[in-house]
């Protein structure tokens, strides 16, 4: 049974990751992408769905032990985790290496004291559980293949097979360590090169630490501002400079529910706003290669851009239900694909266009192809922000007027009117500056409820939405402007849960309300940072202060945030771990070190 999605640890070689549970199981691992199919997808199933376990031996009928301790090594994505056994300690370091060639887990056993019988069971299941593969020796390694896909595995440790699972069981003494690697090769061609652990986790180690080092930010949140740059960095597809919003698909956002979704992808409005914690805390390759992957990915047609691409800037995302897995927890269905693909979501066009600017003003080499994207994407928008659409929130449910839209739309258009006011571009400047106005008054008129003092989900709703938090962020409103302050003040009143965190929007139970779903959801990590920073914003950083550390206090041992907290079952749930999550804490940090607002 897999763990609580808080058990997991993340690992990663920036091209796809693992997800290792503290009894020290790999539950998750798509080879060789993070949108590939799952080798292991227990996760999401059984252990009959694929799974690897390496820890002390323990009974048939008996749990798994968890691990006494574990840590990330340093400042790095190297897991380290440590068993207290009735026979001594033992420690297994867990990690992916940087590649250009074939990926590998590599897991080391070590001794720490006395003489610890270890076991590890490994089952692969291809296909996100579904295709046993044919395993056998070639050549003295244990090779498995289904298909266009072969994974190989090596060890010094003598393994046999049994129930359709290899084994190996030995001990571990004071200074022994035994290396386990799993290396995935298209089944056509020649082996990979035998591992070489030790090596690699030098290396390994040696990347994180010289990535490290470029970080601007020395303040006083500065352990969970580095691990959630880690954290980014592992979900940014190296070849491309794509980053994908989770490593998982269909962790619930309400456990036992459909509200299920694979995250596995780019969405424009995820990367943008990570490209920008990434550029304000030194991070500018990054920076540069996402910007490459857009131009790529929107190529001549930004008329028809899409919220979200595949990690190489694919199109075709589409949906499909996985009926053999019966889901994390028995949250069914569970999808591969993503059909808000094709959404129009106008406030895509405001967050890549801030994050277009962002670049430019922080000194981003030019890219003349860039700015000329700009000026399409407001060409486009001059036809098209009074549609209805679907929204941030990808909704389900019929389109609306979302008020968060138009203001993006504002975004979009405001910064790009900046970037032909620093003569960088050419355009017709009067025009935008009457459009952006437009814009402005149309939202201020339509999506603000003057008797409550507030602005709306959309136009003529009575409902809220966690994303009217962004107004001030955006310049739209200055901070002080009383329907500004009115908004927080409403957002907090109707949207806050007991212990303060911030909800989207209403959902409605049984019932499909505005995002056309059944169910509930639990408070969105993301909107309780911006409630944070709204709060620094508007003069109430002690306020601000407290929400965020009681933000911090939710990240699991290791600093890893999910897309959401249930607070009933005070519990992380949705994809793990979320960009969108790390992305605001980082946010906030630097805001509230700016303004001095931390505790001693």
């Amino acid at each position: 049974m897999a763990g609580r999605i808080e058990d997991y640890a993340l690992i990663g070689d920036m091209q796809t990751a693992a997800l290792v549970c503290r009894d020290g199981t790999v539950d998750w691992l798509c080879l060789p992408r993070f949108d590939s199919h799952a080798i292991f997808a227990g996760l999401l199933g059984t252990e009959e769905h694929g799974f690897w376990r390496l820890g002390p031996a323990h009974a048939a009928d008996a749990k798994p032990p968890t691990a006494a301790r574990r840590s990330y090594r340093g400042d790095s994505l190297i897991l380290e985790s440590e068993w207290d056994t009735p026979r001594g300690t033992v420690r297994v370091t867990d990690f992916m290496p940087p590649r250009d060639g074939a990926p590998q887990l590599i897991r080391i056993v070590e001794g720490v004291t006395g003489r610890v019988p270890m076991r590890s069971a490994l089952r692969m299941r291809f296909s996100y559980g579904r295709v046993v593969p044919w395993v056998h020796k070639h050549e003295g390694r244990t090779v498995a293949v289904a298909g266009p896909d072969s994974v190989w595995f090596d060890t010094e440790a003598e393994t046999y097979g049994k129930a359709l699972t290899t084994y190996a069981d030995f001990t571990v003494a004071p200074g022994d360590r035994i290396a386990f690697t799993i290396s995935w090769e298209p089944s056509h061609k020649e082996p990979p090169a035998l591992p070489e652990p030790e090596q690699s986790l030098e290396a390994t180690e040696n990347f994180w630490r010289e990535w490290v080092e470029h970080c601007t930010y020395h303040g006083p949140y500065r352990e969970a501002v580095v691990r959630s740059l880690i954290t980014l960095k592992a979900l940014t597809y190296a070849p491309t400079g794509g980053i994908v919003a989770a490593p998982t698909t269909s962790l619930p956002e309400d456990i036992g529910g459909v509200r299920n979704w694979d995250y596995r992808y780019t969405w424009l409005r995820d990367a943008a706003i990570t490209l920008s914690s990434l550029l304000r805390t030194g991070y500018r390759e990054e920076a540069r290669a996402w910007r490459e992957w857009l131009l790529r990915a929107v190529a001549g047609d930004p008329e028809n851009l899409q919220i979200m691409y595949g990690i190489a800037g694919e199109r075709e995302l589409g949906e499909a239900e996985l009926d053999w897995l019966p889901g994390y927890e028995n949250s069914a269905p569970v999808r591969v694909g993503n059909g808000a693909a094709h959404q129009l979501q106008l406030d895509v066009y405001g967050e890549v266009t801030e994050a277009l600017h962002l670049g430019h003003m922080t000194g981003l080499a030019r890219n003349d192809y860039a700015s000329l994207l700009q000026l399409k994407l407001i060409r486009y928008l001059e036809d098209h922000w009074q549609e209805p659409d679907e929204g941030i929130w990808e909704v389900r449910g019929p389109r609306r007027h979302f008020v968060h839209s138009k203001v993006m739309a504002w975004v979009a258009v405001d910064r790009t009117i900046k970037l032909i006011e620093s003569g960088d571009a050419d355009g017709p400047l009067e025009r935008w500056r009457e459009l952006r106005d437009d814009i402005h008054r149309d939202v201020c008129e339509k999506g603000y409820d003057k008797e409550r003092n507030t602005f709306t989900q959309s136009y003529g709703s009575q409902e809220l939405d966690a994303s009217l938090l962004l107004i001030p962020q955006m310049g739209f409103l200055p901070p002080d402007d009383k329907r500004v302050i009115g908004t927080i003040e409403a957002i907090q009143r109707e949207l806050s849960t007991p212990d303060g965190f911030i909800l989207r929007y209403p959902t409605e139970g049984d019932n499909e309300g505005v995002d056309g779903l059944p169910g509930d959801e639990g408070a969105f990590l993301a909107c309780s940072f911006w409630m944070a920073d709204d709060l620094a914003m508007i003069g109430r950083v002690d306020e601000a202060r407290r929400l965020f550390e009681k933000l911090l206090a939710l990240r699991n041992d290791l600093g890893l945030l999910a897309e959401e907290w249930d607070p009933r079952l005070k519990r992380q749930v949705g994809n793990f771990p979320q960009a969108f999550s790390h992305v605001p804490l980082i946010d906030t940090a630097l805001r509230l070190t700016a303004s001095g607002a931390y505790g001693g």
